[in-house]
């Protein structure tokens, strides 16, 4: 069963736990391999920093993935972190 009131995991965070990790790749490696900034990749793995659509793209292309796949872990977490407290009734139409 899948928590109803949890943010799913950044996508740094499987980025490092699924992939990095297990390869033994480091940040600096990886940074290099997709060609951006140590930083970069590095904000991105700490949740600093989301996965672009330019980033997605390197990931999925690095990591045998898809674009899509990096772009919906950062819209899942995006939406649960940003989910408002205060709820819109619908709005009727008239008439």
């Amino acid at each position: 069963m899948i928590p109803r009131n949890r943010i799913p995991a950044h996508p740094g965070t499987i980025l490092v736990a699924e992939y990095l990790r297990p390869l033994a790749v480091t940040q600096v490696e990886f940074a290099s391999h997709i060609g951006v900034s140590v930083h970069r990749v590095n904000e991105i793995v700490r949740g600093k920093r989301g996965v672009t659509p330019d980033a997605a793209w390197l990931f999925a292309q690095a990591l045998d993935t898809t674009p899509e796949f990096w772009m919906n872990l950062q819209a899942m977490h995006d939406l649960a972190r940003m989910k408002p407290k205060r709820r819109v009734r619908p709005l009727m139409k008239i008439g």
